[in-house]
């Protein structure tokens, strides 16, 4: 009799599948093919064991939202992995995250120039080649997130482009409204603070990625011009939280 830890791990399998195949389908209706769209699977609370079984199925994109979650959980898992950190990352915590994550692919959520100099420095410290990272919009106006306002985004963007030579300025992303009903808004948004920012920094829009779109949303910011989901329960299946005070 399968085991629940196994029963999990082929219903990720399966889930994984679902979602590329929708993922596909998106991006045929926005015009783009699906090498156009990175799906990035996160795995937040859920264990390694079960990012290891997603990896034998191929997939090589994961993220995570907590510093400490990835300084445990790359070690365990191979180095071909490319991890992306997502969401608000703490000042003390980036050296610690560098170091532990040599295969840490993007940084999506810079959302201060505290943060991007921090990383800035780390990245030389440590020699390692310049960081991908993603300038983190608030598109929603919601206090509780981490980000910078739209009017604000071009003069973060044009700090890490300018300022900080051990990153590599790779775009934009938010996190849309906890009940969807905003979305479109703020995917719009995000399309408009792109223009702004490739015009003012001489960088062709292609160049410029919009991580937008999560496992409720993330066919409709496809098909608004998404080109990074984050998608965590919809794969892994509804998140567990054993700790209550786990710090990013």
């Amino acid at each position: 009799m399968a085991t629940p830890s196994v029963i999990a791990e082929c219903a990720a399998a399966t889930a994984l599948r679902s979602v590329l195949h929708r993922v596909r389908q998106a991006a045929e209706r926005s015009g783009r093919t699906a090498e156009a769209v990175r799906v990035v699977a996160v795995g937040k609370t859920k264990p390694a064991s079960l990012v290891r079984q997603l990896y034998d199925a191929g997939h090589r994109y994961f993220g995570e939202n907590y510093a400490q979650e990835l300084v445990d959980k790359a070690p365990q898992l191979p180095l071909d992995i490319n991890w992306h950190f997502i969401g608000h990352l703490q000042s003390n915590k980036v050296k610690s995250l560098l170091a532990a994550v040599p295969n840490l692919h993007m940084v999506e959520g810079v959302d201060s120039v505290k943060i991007a100099n921090y990383l800035d420095r780390a990245v030389a410290s440590l020699g390692r080649k310049p960081l991908k990272v993603l300038v983190q919009v608030n598109t929603s106006g919601e206090e509780s997130k981490s980000g910078v306002e739209p009017s604000r985004c071009l003069e973060l963007a044009s700090h890490v482009k300018s300022s900080c030579p051990n990153l590599s300025f790779s775009g934009l992303m938010t996190i849309g409204m906890p009940d969807y009903t905003s979305t479109p808004e703020n995917f719009k948004t995000m399309t408009n603070c792109r223009v702004d920012v490739c015009n003012a920094l001489g960088i062709p829009e292609e160049q410029c990625e919009l991580s937008m779109g999560m496992s409720g949303d993330f066919e409709q910011a496809i098909e608004m011009g998404s080109t990074n989901v984050r998608i965590g329960s919809t794969i892994f299946g509804p998140r567990e939280y054993p700790k209550k005070n786990q710090s990013h």
